[in-house]
């Protein structure tokens, strides 16, 4: 099933224009995504190949089956609610069926959950760009070396430093294991090359290298090798270069220039979701388009420092929960009434 077929074969049932374009707050640079709803043919709908979900490669297009739609409006979705207000001028199709499907029968308590919860994970994955952009981790992968220590006269030396110091090369130390001392060896050295195992075996070992020593060896020098802080490491450096070969290069370089160490864009799109939450549960009302686009153009454009941002949100967050003790709305979405609608809509489209 792609779009073209949809298209072809008159499966729309609804298609419009979503995004900044739709939220009132869309620049030069904007880009047009479109959200839709399709319903299967009836032959596909009850036989085997059912499909919730159509989008093209960059996932800008995207349309919902019917039965998937009215599932995510039953769980108060946000992207998927505002769908539902669509302002009128962004409609590029809408099918008189879609008409049975009121705002008003989905609006729940529910939504102070799914849109709060939408806007936390966003202002905590801000939190972690931030870090990420003043904190970055170098290319060159750190290995377990870098975090082995040397205990020798009572004084902890850095094992390269160590090394370096003393003339010697890794590949010619042996080490064994002590007892009831987590990670921590006797090092012994021997200036044949084929004696002992090293301290590790390559850059990409995990893991210190033992090796069988002589009987009567003796030494007096310990190797402490931090796995702990081996492991954060190796988890930050997957993550962060994992970011960096994901990450938008246009909305990093714009974030870099503003300096503000946050996404500037979706930090706007968090406010103005919270927004949208306030007027729900304060006017009863699901609207999306926008009455303050300058002040969220003002956070996009990093005129706000990321703790007055953050600011913004939790005094938005406090007013919804104000607003959210005095709503009358249902606890939930009435999930049998849901499915009559639903069985109500593919008769009408089957028969």
């Amino acid at each position: 099933m792609t779009i073209d077929v949809l298209k072809k074969n008159n499966l729309i049932l609804f298609e419009g224009i979503s995004g900044s374009k739709a939220y009132g707050l869309s620049t030069e640079k904007s880009d047009t995504d479109i959200r839709g709803v399709f319903y299967m043919p009836k032959s596909d709908f009850y036989g085997l190949n059912y499909i919730p979900q159509v989008s093209n490669e960059t996932n800008d297009i995207v349309y919902y089956e019917l039965g998937r739609f009215i599932e995510l409006l039953s769980k108060n979705n946000p992207n998927i609610l505002e769908m539902l207000a669509t302002p009128e001028h962004c409609i590029l199709h809408k099918s008189d069926l879609m008409n049975d499907i009121k705002v008003s029968d989905f609006l729940s308590l529910l939504t102070k959950d799914t849109f709060v919860g939408y806007a936390l994970s966003q202002v905590k994955k801000a939190k972690g760009l931030n870090k990420k952009m003043f904190h970055p981790i170098d290319k060159e992968r750190k290995s377990v070396l870098d975090f082995c220590y040397v205990v020798e006269n009572g004084k902890t030396i850095e094992l390269h430093a160590w090394l370096t110091a003393n003339k010697l090369n890794q590949e010619n130390c042996g080490l064994s294991k002590l007892n009831h001392l987590k990670d921590t060896y006797n090092l012994f050295y021997d200036f044949k090359d084929d004696l002992y195992n090293g301290i590790c075996s390559g850059e990409n070992s995990n893991e210190v290298t033992l090796s069988s020593i002589p009987k009567n060896t003796t030494s007096s020098i310990l190797l402490y090798f931090n796995k702990d802080a081996y492991s954060t490491y190796c988890k930050k450096y997957s993550e962060y270069w994992e970011w960096v070969s994901k990450r938008n290069i246009d909305r990093f370089q714009s974030n870099k220039m503003h300096g503000k160490g946050y996404d500037a864009k979706n930090m706007m799109h968090t406010i103005r979701l919270l927004q949208v939450a306030l007027k729900i549960f304060k006017e009863g009302k699901l609207l999306i388009e926008v009455e303050n686009r300058d002040e969220l153009l003002e956070i996009k454009s990093g005129k706000y420092s990321y703790e007055e941002v953050v600011k913004m949100a939790d005094d938005l967050i406090v007013d919804i929960e104000h607003y959210y003790e005095k709503s009358t709305f249902m606890t939930a979405p009435d999930l049998n009434k849901i499915e009559n609608l639903l069985v109500k809509l593919r008769l009408k489209l089957y028969n």
